[in-house]
């Protein structure tokens, strides 16, 4: 286990560092993130989707991310803006504008996420996909449910 000394030197994360998390929507690897590296601004978590998975409609209120995707597919939505995204590209995603990342397809999306500021204000996350317009947006495209 990292000491607070190890984490404030710390400039290098090796595999063994990283500290992994099974959220409800994906393994999540952390990369850097205040009990990583002593990181002022940005957060960033490489993201293990597998085939059938998403994460829902939601907004990051107080911070912008990026997605970039490193193999498999991610059907990706920016507000109602819907796009496949492949290997080597990414979505800029402004602060409080909704998205989700789905994973119809019968591989595992691997993506990294890079967010900022880290130390934004609370909530952190909103989970919007029970709310209209995003409960039935994906199904009234013909578009398969996720878990």
């Amino acid at each position: 286990m990292s000491t607070p000394a190890d984490i404030a030197a710390r400039r290098f994360v090796t595999a063994a560092e990283k500290v992994d998390f099974q959220s409800a929507w994906t393994l999540e690897e952390w990369l850097c993130r205040g009990d990583v590296v002593p990181n002022k601004e940005l957060l960033l978590v490489r993201a293990n989707m597998e085939a059938g998975r998403c994460h829902p409609f939601h907004t990051h209120p107080t911070r912008e991310e990026i997605i970039y995707i490193l193999s498999g597919r991610a059907e990706q939505w920016c507000g109602r803006n819907r796009r496949i995204l492949g290997p080597g590209e990414m979505v800029l995603i402004p602060k409080g504008e909704v998205h989700g990342t789905y994973n119809p397809f019968n591989e595992r999306l691997v993506f990294l996420a890079i967010l900022s500021p880290s130390d934004a204000a609370e909530p952190g996350i909103v989970d919007v996909s029970m709310e209209a317009p995003w409960k039935g947006l994906r199904e009234s495209e013909g578009l398969p449910a996720c878990t």
